[in-house]
C-alpha cells in the first residue's frame, strides 16, 4: 500500500439493490481500499460477526460505519437513536474501523437533538473512533413540480434552492452548530444549493471524511458518478489534497438504474477512476 495516499472506499449503499456481500466482492475486482457500510434493513449489515467475516473473505477493511439514522432505518437496532449512536461506535471498534458517519438528529428527536452535541463528543473522548457529522438539505417544495432536471433548473435560475424546510434540528448544516469532526458529502450540497468550498472551508480542519458523489441541484438526492453534476468534485478533491488530507474518500453513488452486473460495475470503476484521479 502506497504511504500517504488517500484510502478511497465503496460504499455498500452505492450497490443497493444488490447486497452488502455484493459491495465486497465489486470493491474487491475494481481495487478499491475498502468499504463503508451502510447499517440498514438487510440483516447482513446489521450482524458485526458477519461482516467481520466478509471483510476477511474478500480481504476488504471496514473503513467506515454508517449509523442506521436514515428515515428507512428508524428501527434498525431499535427505536432509540441515541443508543444506536453508541452502537455504531462500538460496532466500529469490534471492526476496526476508523469512522463513523451520522446525520443531525430530525426535528421530532427532542431528546436525540438536545444531548446530541455533547454524545458525539463524549464518544469520540472515549474511543479511537471518529463521529464524523454529515451535512445534509432541507426539504424544496419544488419537488413537487418536477424533482430532477426541471428542478435543477430552477435553483440555478434562483441561485438557491428556494422554499423549504428542514427536517434537521437545529440546521441540516452541521457547521451551524461546530462539531470536531464531519463528513463532506456532495450530492447533499448539491441538492441543498450549498456552496461546497465554502462548507469545505467552515469544516477546516475537522473535515475527516468525504462522500465523493455529485448532483445537478435537482430537489432530490442524485449521488451522480463525481463529474456528471455540477459539483466542484474536481475542487474539492484538489484541496484535500493539498491540505493533506489524512481521513477517507468513500464513493457514495446512485446505480440502481444500471440494468445488468457489468455496468453497475462500470459505474463504481468509472467513480473510482475519478476518485485516483483527483486524490493522488
Amino acid at each position: 500500500m502506497v504511504a500517504n495516499r488517500i484510502q478511497i472506499g465503496l460504499s455498500t449503499a452505492s450497490v443497493y439493490p444488490q447486497n452488502t456481500e455484493a459491495a465486497f466482492r465489486y470493491a474487491a475486482e475494481l481495487g478499491y481500499d475498502g468499504v463503508e457500510l451502510m447499517v440498514w434493513a438487510e440483516s447482513i449489515s446489521q450482524d458485526v460477526d458477519a461482516v467481520a467475516a466478509l471483510s476477511r473473505e474478500y480481504s476488504m477493511p471496514v473503513q467506515a460505519i454508517h449509523a442506521p439514522c436514515l428515515l428507512i432505518s428508524q428501527r434498525v437496532w431499535g427505536a432509540d437513536p441515541v443508543t444506536k449512536l453508541a452502537r455504531s461506535v462500538e460496532v466500529a471498534e469490534k471492526l476496526e474501523s476508523a469512522t463513523v458517519v451520522v446525520h443531525p438528529p430530525f426535528r421530532w428527536q427532542r431528546r436525540y437533538s438536545d444531548g446530541f452535541a455533547d454524545q458525539v463528543a463524549e464518544l469520540e473522548a472515549n474511543s479511537h473512533v471518529v463521529v464524523a457529522v454529515e451535512n445534509m438539505f432541507p426539504m424544496r417544495a419544488d419537488r413537487f413540480f418536477g424533482r430532477k432536471e426541471k428542478s435543477a433548473q430552477r435553483l440555478e435560475r434562483r441561485g438557491g434552492p428556494g422554499a423549504a424546510l428542514s427536517a434537521f434540528s437545529p440546521s441540516y448544516d452541521p457547521t451551524d452548530v461546530g462539531h470536531d469532526h464531519y463528513t463532506l458529502d456532495l450530492s447533499h450540497t448539491a441538492t441543498a444549493g450549498s456552496d461546497a468550498l465554502d462548507m469545505l472551508d467552515r469544516m477546516g480542519e475537522g473535515i475527516a471524511h468525504l462522500h465523493l458523489a455529485d448532483g445537478r441541484g435537482a430537489s432530490v438526492d442524485e449521488h451522480l458518478i463525481p463529474g456528471h453534476g455540477s459539483q466542484p468534485c474536481v475542487e474539492v478533491c484538489t484541496e484535500l489534497v493539498r491540505r493533506g488530507f489524512e481521513g477517507q474518500a468513500v464513493i457514495e453513488i446512485n446505480t440502481q438504474n444500471a440494468r445488468t452486473v457489468p455496468e453497475r460495475s462500470s459505474m463504481l470503476d468509472q467513480a473510482l477512476q475519478f476518485a485516483r484521479a483527483h486524490l493522488s
